[in-house]
Order: structure tokens, then sequence, then C-alpha cells
């Protein structure tokens, strides 16, 4: 395994609590120009786990599990601010009250614009949940480094994830990681420009047909981990030719222009640093034994 800097990171507990699902209210417009009402952010969303698809559903920007906060009413200010950013993809998740205390998830990743934690827990605890129920993620994972690779940089991921990614090093000492989907920087969206990636997402744009076929994009499921060409994401999400980012599927795809499949990003490099290799496997869900792979799971 790849040196790191694990011993060195600061270790949080931070509380939260199940987000109530958001609508505008009103009518909203697919990129065709087509109206819909449908479910989108939020939710204890009880039958899509991570490892599912993330086409199809007759929704908008929906994200799986439960989508938490610390304040739904201040999602900009603290303490909310300080979940978004602390809080790193596969970290641990406790129930702490309500029914289905004692219950634990996992942390798939965060979502800009509705500012919510996405935590994967099995169906069984979804079931027993409530929204007043308090929930306390173990933070783990910001200022991560692999000391021998210092070209690339880790944003919001847990050194124990890294562990399980499968990483190598090829003959010419590039990171090769493993991914299901390998997007060209054209593709990116919603969410370019942002000052950093500590926390919320970007979104693969699907509105073009033959581009989504093309790259596979329609295949994707939650929790895949996927790579961005030429998408430089140390400072901000920005265009760098030869840089390429590697993030996780945090939502849907999406009906808007400009928006598709949430992406969080865990690892970047601004030069060739990262190769992709396909792993239809290269998923969360596979990876912890979480998601589609628990379905029908009781609690104990």
């Amino acid at each position: 395994m790849f040196a790191t800097n694990e011993q060195r990171l600061v270790e949080i507990l931070l509380q939260c609590q199940p987000g109530q699902p958001r609508t505008r209210g009103t009518w909203e417009v697919d990129h065709q120009g087509t109206p819909f009402i449908l479910p989108s952010i939020g939710g204890i969303t009880t039958n899509i786990q991570v490892g599912d698809d993330a086409f199809g559903w007759e929704g908008d920007h929906i994200e799986p599990g439960v989508s938490c906060t610390a304040d739904t009413h201040k999602p900009y200010e603290h303490p909310n601010v300080t979940v978004q950013v602390l809080t790193c993809v596969g970290n641990t998740a406790t129930i702490v009250s309500g029914e289905a205390k004692g219950a634990t998830g996992v942390v798939i990743g965060h979502h800009g614009g509705s500012e919510h934690i996405i935590i994967d827990f099995p169906s069984e605890a979804k079931e027993k949940m409530t929204y007043s129920d308090t929930i306390m993620i173990r933070s783990r994972g910001q200022g991560l480094k692999l000391t021998d690779f210092p070209v690339v940089t880790l944003f919001n991921l847990d050194p124990s994830l890294l562990k399980k990614m499968a990483i190598r090093v090829g003959p010419d000492g590039v990171l090769e990681v493993p991914v299901t989907t390998v997007v060209p920087a054209y593709c990116m969206g919603s969410g370019i420009g942002s000052a950093h990636v500590a926390k919320g997402d970007y979104d693969i744009v699907t509105s073009d047909e033959d581009a989504v076929r093309e790259f596979g994009i329609d295949k994707i499921r939650f929790g895949d981990f996927v790579a961005l060409l030429d998408h430089d994401n140390r400072f901000g999400r920005a265009y760098r030719k030869g840089a390429i980012t590697i993030g996780i599927v945090v939502h849907s795809d999406c009906r808007e222009a400009g928006h598709g499949p949430g992406v969080t990003t865990v690892m970047t490099c601004a030069t060739p640093g990262i190769r992709p290799v396909i792993d239809p496997k290269a998923n969360i869900a596979d990876l912890l034994g979480i998601g589609t792979m628990l379905k029908g799971q009781r609690l104990s």
C-alpha cells in the first residue's frame, strides 16, 4: 500500500440529521422545454441505494440513501458548512436516537446547492428513521496525502476507503485508479468554477444523447468512481489539458439543462499523474459491501 499521512489526520465527531425532501413548489423545465413536477433532492429515500442505477428514475437530482444536514434552515452557515467540509467519503455514520438507533451507514459524498451529506444506510434502518433522528459521523480524511506522490491531491476521502480502491503504480510510475467510466471535459457542467471542492459536487451533463451513449454515461451507478478528463480540481473546478480528476457519483441524472449525475471529488492531478483503468466494480457498494449488496438485510 502507498505511504500516507494517515496517522496525522484529525478525527472529529460531527452531528447531523436527515434533511426533509425539497421542492420549488412549481413547474420545472427540462432541457427540451418540457415542464415537470417530480421528486428531487433530500429525504430518506427508501427504495434507492448506493449501487443502483443513476439513470431511469422518475425524479431529478435524486440523492440515494439518506440526505443529511446539520441545520436545514441555515445550509450555508455554521454548523452545516463544517459538516459539509469535514465529512469525507467512506466515513462511518451511526444513528444515535429513535427506533433505528445503533444502525451504521457510510458517507458517499456531498451535494452542492442542497448542501446535503449523503449517507447509505441499510434498508431496514431507513424504514425506521424519522427526520428528527440524530446521526453522528466519525469524520476523518481532509488533509490526507499520498506522501510519495505529491503531484496528486486528495479531497473528501477516508483513508480506510483509499486502501480498498485497488490503486496501483504503473510501470511508468503513474497511479492507475480503477473507475467505471471516463468522462470527457466537455461533458462537465453545473458546479464548474467553484472556489474549492471540499464540499459540494459538479454534474456530468447528459443533454447530448450521442455523447451519453459514446462514453457509456447512461450506465453509471450511484457510488461509481469515475474519471473526469482534463479537469483540475486542486483549487476549484477548472479545465486544464492533461489534468485528471477522480470522483464518486452522488446523485441521479437530471432533466434540467447543464445538469446530470453529480460527482464529489476525491482525487485530482494537474498533470497526467493518474491513469484511469476501467473496472465495472469500481463502486463503493462493491468495495465496502454496502448498498445494493445489502438489500433485504435486517437490523440485528
